[in-house]
C-alpha cells in the first residue's frame, strides 16, 4: 500500500491560534486546519476615542502579536499567529461580556425584538506580514420575556459570552434571523479567514483527504 505523501503538510507554515476559546478551536477543526493554540493575556479595555470597530480590531491585532511572541516553535519553522475578538453593538452601545445579571438583563432588553451587529475582528501575522479585517453580521432577536431572560441566565451560558449569548448553544433560541456569516457570530468568520490562510500558505480541509489518493486522512 503506498505511503501517504506528507510533504505538503510538513512544509506548510504552522498556525497558532492565539486564544483559549474552545469555540474558535472547534471552528478551525471544522475546516480541517492543523493548528496549535496558546491563550494570551491582553487587557480588554476600550479607549475613550475608539469606536467599537476600532476597539475589536486593535484587540485582535494585539492578541495575534502576543501569541507570536510567546510561541515555542522549532528553529526556522514558519509560524502565523491568529488573533480574534468579538463584540456586539446595539444602538451605538458596545456589548461585551455581562458583568452580572442586572447588566445582562439590560443588554437583553436592548436586543429584544431588535437587530444588533456582531463584529468579529481577525488578524493573521507572521511578524513581517499581517492580514486583518473586521466582519459584521446582523442578528435580529425575537421578543424576549423577563422569564426567558432569567431562565437563559440561569443556564450559565451567557456569563463568558460577548453580547451575553452563544448562538451555537442555548442562545440559538433567542435568534429570529441573521444576515451575514453565521461563523462570524460564533467567533471566527471562516469565509474571510480562508482567504487569509491561502495567502499565508496555510492548508485547510487536510482531514478530508484520502490515504489512497496520496494524502493524509485523520
Amino acid at each position: 500500500m503506498p505511503q501517504p505523501d506528507t510533504r505538503q503538510i510538513t512544509s506548510a507554515p504552522r498556525l497558532l491560534l492565539a486564544s483559549g476559546s474552545p469555540r474558535r478551536a472547534e471552528l478551525l477543526s471544522q475546516i480541517g486546519v492543523p493548528f496549535f493554540s496558546a491563550a494570551t493575556s491582553v487587557e480588554e479595555r476600550r479607549r475613550p476615542d475608539e469606536s467599537g470597530r476600532e476597539y475589536v480590531l486593535r484587540l485582535a491585532q494585539e492578541k495575534a502579536r502576543a501569541g507570536l511572541a510567546q510561541a515555542e516553535v522549532e528553529e526556522g519553522a514558519a509560524v502565523w499567529s491568529l488573533g480574534a475578538d468579538t463584540l456586539g453593538i446595539v444602538q451605538d452601545e458596545v456589548l461585551e461580556k455581562p458583568r452580572d445579571f442586572a447588566d445582562f438583563r439590560r443588554m437583553m432588553g436592548l436586543m429584544s425584538g431588535a437587530e444588533h451587529a456582531v463584529h468579529t475582528a481577525i488578524c493573521l501575522t507572521d511578524g513581517d506580514q499581517s492580514f486583518s479585517t473586521v466582519v459584521e453580521t446582523r442578528v435580529r432577536f425575537r421578543e424576549l420575556s423577563d422569564r426567558l431572560i432569567e431562565d437563559y441566565w440561569n443556564t450559565g451560558e451567557p456569563r463568558d459570552k460577548a453580547g451575553g449569548y452563544g448562538i451555537q448553544g442555548k442562545g440559538a433560541l433567542l435568534v429570529a434571523s441573521i444576515q451575514g456569516s453565521y461563523s462570524n457570530v460564533v467567533g471566527l468568520p471562516l469565509e474571510t479567514l480562508s482567504g487569509f490562510l491561502e495567502r499565508a500558505g496555510i492548508p485547510f480541509w487536510q482531514f478530508d483527504r484520502r490515504v489512497d489518493a496520496g494524502m493524509i486522512e485523520e
